[in-house]
């Protein structure tokens, strides 16, 4: 099991990596003034969606389930675990929620600023937060 734990942890990082730089991107294409930017990020941020977001987010849940099938006994009965989870999950919708600007972006139709993404851009960060110290420190046992 240490080895997934190890590809989970690699995967974990790879999509938040995605997940911290997707949105700054949106910051400098809404901040665009030139089609030849706005195409280029256009570029960037559907390459990194689908070729590092996405398989990241793919990887990091099907790694973590295996992780937990593996003491699930402990884990079903434990709140922090469930806390945890939910708190993925919301993690998950924020990832849809960043293909859908993407989307928005790609048909020139987004309305949102830069000041809204550089505010939407720290809402991982709460999460990552979140997540950590409820897989390190497992409180409500």
């Amino acid at each position: 099991m240490l080895w997934v734990k190890a590809f989970h942890l690699i995967a974990i990082i790879c999509w938040f990596a995605a997940l911290f730089y997707l949105p700054r991107l949106f910051v400098y294409h809404a901040m665009s003034t030139d089609q030849i930017s706005r195409d280029r990020f256009k570029i960037m941020e559907r390459k990194l969606y689908r070729g590092i977001g996405t398989p990241s987010l793919i990887a990091t849940v099907a790694l973590g389930l295996w992780l937990s099938s593996g003491n699930w006994d402990y884990y079903a009965h434990s709140l922090w675990y469930w806390i945890k989870m939910t708190l993925v999950a919301v993690l998950v919708v924020y990832h849809f929620i960043c293909g859908q600007f993407i989307k928005q972006f790609r048909d020139d139709r987004c309305q949102r600023g830069h000041v809204f993404f550089r505010w939407f851009n720290e809402f991982p960060v709460l999460l990552l937060i979140g997540i950590v110290i409820l897989a390190v420190v497992k409180p409500l046992h």
